[in-house]
């Protein structure tokens, strides 16, 4: 009898230390709402066409160097996309992973790319380079090993340290985009204002109404996407801190206030979503 009762309390004890699929609700939300902060590509893709347009607002002689630029920005832009692709499926793998349902986790590995460069230019490092890579080799071997719901705990444990650094990575990449704006904010701010504070008196009344108008629209434009990047750094440091959170907290998911923690940073992941959607 004495056997029997400790055999079941052995039991009971290592049945409360599996993560059910009921208390990965909130792994679920947060992986979702991490997986869709979709306003980052709109910014890669916005960095990657900088020059068509600002090429109008250029003054003459300063083409061929934009024209440089331009080129190796487009040279650069799937490596960049590449980051943020594996950061994406590893956060939709680890949401599939929570699941209490089957999985086919092929498809989702089709369009990360195989091979990245640092870039000196661009602030990427060896290091972001090296867990791209891990990410990539991680996903492949959840892939190929036909993980269970309660995989969940090793995926984050083997893959935070490279998470970090990929994420590390991408608010690098979201600062060269800020400062790029920045200077295109300058272009052609600048010329306007300068076209403007030139006109000749007599210029066409309707011409200078329109080019006004045109000042304040761009103006506008970004002040809105200024508030875009400080919001895509906020949600991707939003993202590490969950995460890390996550696995530090890796034992304790059955736990009301881990729960409570996990959901804590998906609510804000969704805030952080609609800001990046505002006037796209």
């Amino acid at each position: 009898m004495l056997r029997a009762l400790l055999l079941l309390v052995l039991l009971a004890s290592l049945g409360g230390c599996a993560t059910s699929p009921s208390s990965l609700v909130e792994v679920r939300a947060f992986a979702d709402a991490s997986a869709s902060l979709g306003g980052y590509a709109e910014l890669s893709h916005r960095y990657r066409d900088t020059y068509a347009r600002e090429q109008p607002y250029l003054v003459p002689g300063a083409d061929p160097l934009a024209r440089a630029t331009d080129a190796r920005r487009r040279a650069v832009y799937d490596d960049f996309v590449s980051l943020q692709k594996a950061l994406v499926r590893y956060m939709q793998t680890l949401s599939v992973l929570a699941a209490d349902t089957r999985y086919d986790l092929g498809p989702r590995l089709d369009d990360v790319g195989t091979s990245l460069k640092a870039s000196t230019e661009s602030g990427l490092t060896e290091r972001h380079i090296t867990a791209y890579t891990g990410v990539t080799r991680l996903l492949t071997r959840i892939a190929a090993s036909g993980y269970q719901q309660r995989s969940v705990d090793a995926m984050v444990r083997d893959g935070d340290a490279s998470v970090q650094a990929l994420l590390d990575g991408m608010i690098v990449l979201t600062r060269l985009y800020a400062k790029t704006n920045e200077n295109e904010k300058k272009t052609v701010l600048g010329a306007l204002d300068l076209e403007l504070a030139s006109a000749p008196r007599g210029a066409d009344r309707l011409l200078l109404i329109l080019a006004r108008a045109h000042l304040q629209n761009k103006t506008a434009e970004y002040q809105l996407l200024e508030k875009r990047y400080d919001l895509a750094m906020q949600g991707l440091a939003r993202v590490a801190e969950g995460h890390r959170r996550l696995r530090e907290n890796l034992h304790r998911l059955t736990r009301d206030d881990a729960r409570a923690m996990v959901a804590a940073y998906a609510h804000d992941l969704r805030l952080i979503h609609e800001g990046l959607q505002e006037g796209t």
